[in-house]
């Protein structure tokens, strides 16, 4: 464009400060292109007020087309072509909320929710305002009551089972791209333990897609959850969520399985039913097998928890390669890694102290790797409690000949 053009006032959004392309008016009066204000209103930051006069907007969806003034910026755009200035197209009218609602009011029979859950997919990947419309015309409950019903279905005769099984593929893939919004969370998926059983039952008997859908779920769900309802968690949630773990369905839906264990296990007796769940086996081998830097992290972080609990640490021992799988990790991962696996250790060596587990410890070079890190740069916490360790059992490792040399020396006094 013409640098020299004056562009009239009016036609410049308040917010980007750029020709307006789709102009609505909101209850204040004051007029902003439409993605400015949409972004302004869905960032999810919480903000419901109007940018310029800052008054509280109760309905963020009420945005009238100001088709006059529309017309007269396409106007001025054909005067203008010369200049370089491109008419901007007619915008095709945003979805609506009774449009939605009467989609879901249609969908009876399950070919019909097949189909109408495929068009509010295609309908939420076009914007954000898209996915909060669907949301507010009430399509969270909707969905839930699809996931819900995923039991009956299945043992009811009359229906098809690979057709239940799409629905519940189609519900729960819309539930989690939906990106729904804190309250809508805790209000219409968190308000009861239906849904959070419900959501058990799939990733129990589920395909492998909708038993990733659900653990992503879960997790957001109980990010919300209050103290009461994550203390009082069903024992069948620790075993589904472990066996996800265990198959490893997705790298996605492996780092908000981890997520979920390191949120729900300090509550209550949770860590002991993660434990009776079978979690700490599952845990060594993952990490075992384990890459990039963020899942070892949060494995190493599950297994600390665990180890908080007496179940945990008799469970850590059983498994013969635990004690050097976790030692292996200290200064090979980042710091992070390093500090939880010394926390471990560090409970093992407290509370288990067992002859042949201080033995084990000398045997598999684990104290070895502790002297090393008395040496070198890797943070204080981890440096004291390497120390520490040392220090607590100096009478049985220090002079034994299952220690080099070399790391005899730097023992600490």
């Amino acid at each position: 464009m013409d640098q020299d053009i004056d562009v009239p006032p009016f036609f410049i959004c308040p917010i980007s400060l750029e020709i307006m392309k789709d102009p609505v008016t909101i209850p204040t009066g004051i007029t902003y292109d439409r993605e400015s204000i949409e972004k302004w209103l869905f960032s999810g930051k919480k903000t419901t007020s109007c940018p310029v006069t800052k008054q509280i907007l109760h309905d963020k969806f009420d945005l009238t087309p100001n088709h006059t003034l529309r017309r007269l910026i396409q106007s001025w755009c054909t005067l203008n072509a010369a200049h370089g200035i491109e008419r901007i197209p007619t915008p095709k009218p945003p979805i609506n909320k009774a449009q939605i609602a009467k989609l879901i009011a249609g969908a009876k029979s399950q070919t019909q929710q097949i189909k109408c859950l495929r068009k509010l997919r295609e309908i939420a990947a076009e914007n954000v305002t898209n996915k909060r419309c669907i949301e507010s015309a009430g399509a969270v409950d909707f969905l839930a009551s699809l996931v819900s019903s995923y039991e009956e279905s299945v043992d009811d005769h009359d229906h098809d089972e690979f057709e239940s099984a799409r629905v519940i593929d189609e519900a729960l893939s819309l539930l989690y791209n939906l990106q729904i919004s804190e309250s809508e969370l805790k209000s219409s998926l968190g308000k009861d333990d239906k849904f959070t059983a419900s959501l058990t039952r799939i990733m129990q008997r589920g395909s492998y897609e909708s038993r990733a859908y659900s653990v992503l779920l879960l997790k957001s769900i109980l990010e919300l959850a209050d103290p009461l309802q994550l203390i009082t968690l069903k024992p069948e949630i620790f075993i589904e969520t472990v066996q996800v773990l265990n198959d490893q369905i997705s790298p996605q839906a492996t780092k908000a399985t981890l997520q979920l264990l390191i949120n729900i296990c300090p509550w209550g007796r949770n860590r002991i039913k993660a434990v009776e769940a079978g979690a700490v086996p599952v845990l060594i081998e993952l990490l075992l097998d384990s890459p990039e830097r963020r899942p070892c992290e949060m494995i190493l972080m599950v297994l600390d928890i665990l180890c908080g609990c007496a179940e945990g640490r008799a469970e850590f021992l059983k498994h013969g390669a635990a004690l050097a799988i976790v030692a292996k990790k200290i200064l090979r991962v980042s710091q992070v890694a390093s500090e939880r696996a010394l926390k471990i250790l560090l409970s093992i060596s407290k509370l288990c102290a067992t002859p042949a587990v201080l033995q084990e410890m000398l045997q598999l070079g684990v104290v070895a790797k502790l002297c090393l890190m008395v040496q070198v740069d890797c943070g204080i916490k981890a440096k004291e409690r390497a120390r520490d360790m040392l220090k607590l059992h100096a009478r049985t490792w220090k002079n034994s000949p299952c220690l080099p040399p070399n790391m005899v020396l730097s023992y600490p006094a």
